[in-house]
């Protein structure tokens, strides 16, 4: 039986997460973000840019509820979650928390690394006193989306669009976490 679990991330992690985030991207944004910013996004210089934005996370998170958290398989990062408050003006940050990103490795996913990762997410955004969890989405990421409303979570009717080369649709969902 394998040691699994949930945990804040080390600032030796912070390789591991940059190379999760670019090989999760590679594998599950193709289709979804343009072709060439997805190139750009996860090119050998971007993994270094990544790792220096993870580093600075872990060392000096922007406010205490921003959090970055990594599951781990037998002492090896298999997936991490970043959250904090949330960066819509039109969100109360007193009483909600955005969960910024979850990651899985693709070679550890469907193995409950994120079911897990989003657990405790919404356990620190309730122990920061957060009755409302909100994420971003990409509308076309329908693999995501499913697993966020097989959790509860459901579209809150916010639309953006993050402008990657062209403009990429996202859908912002929400979930009730009192």
């Amino acid at each position: 039986m394998s040691v699994v679990g949930v945990r804040p991330a080390y600032p030796g992690d912070v390789g591991a997460v940059a190379d999760i985030q670019v090989r999760a991207w590679r594998e599950g944004y193709g289709g979804i973000v343009p072709a060439e910013a997805l190139a750009e996004m996860t090119s050998d210089t971007a993994i270094g840019l990544w790792r220096d934005r993870w580093a600075e996370a872990v060392s000096a998170p922007p406010s205490p509820r921003h959090r970055l958290l990594v599951a781990v398989d037998e002492g090896v990062i298999t997936g991490f979650a970043a959250q904090g408050p949330p960066e819509d003006p039109d969100q109360d940050a007193g009483t909600t928390g955005e969960l910024l990103t979850l990651l899985v490795d693709p070679a550890h996913q469907r193995a409950g690394h994120g079911s897990r990762l989003l657990a405790a997410t919404v356990d620190h955004l309730r122990d920061d006193g957060c009755a409302t969890a909100i994420t971003w989405v990409f509308a076309a990421d329908d693999v995501f989306r499913a697993f966020l409303m097989s959790a509860g979570w459901a579209p809150d009717g916010a639309h953006s669009k993050v402008d990657m080369g062209e403009p990429v649709p996202m859908v912002r969902l929400h979930t009730g976490i009192a």
